[in-house]
């Protein structure tokens, strides 16, 4: 009888864990989210977006404010399919470049657009 009360109140617990994280995995206001957003970090000012033809489709377009060159990609979360890292782009000064993905046709959608700087 023990044991069973062991077992019941992990499962309790796993099952109050698995609720919880879907929650505190969601992107926080003004991060870059799915639909355009606008940010500013590391020299690059970058709009995100998603195709509005195919919604599996998204990128982001950054302008270099630096005095160099800067190489980036775009990652985009695309549900329950395996996430997406753009084409790597390097922007010289001034100049604007865009790194874009697709996601899988099983996706439920992009659900975040960021960019890694290299």
């Amino acid at each position: 009888m023990k044991n069973r009360a062991a077992v019941l109140s992990v499962a309790a617990a796993l099952v109050a864990l698995a609720t919880a994280l879907p929650a505190s995995a969601a992107p926080a206001p003004g991060s870059g989210s799915a639909s355009a957003g606008r940010s500013v970090r590391s020299g690059l000012d970058c709009t995100t977006w998603i195709h509005n033809n195919d919604p599996l489709y998204g990128g982001v377009d950054c302008t270099n404010n630096t005095g160099s060159p800067v190489t980036f990609h775009a990652d985009i979360v695309c549900g329950w399919a395996p996430d997406v890292t753009g084409n790597s782009v390097t922007a010289y000064p001034g100049q604007t470049q865009e790194s874009s993905g697709h996601c899988a046709i099983y996706s439920s959608g992009i659900g975040h657009i960021g960019w890694t700087v290299e």
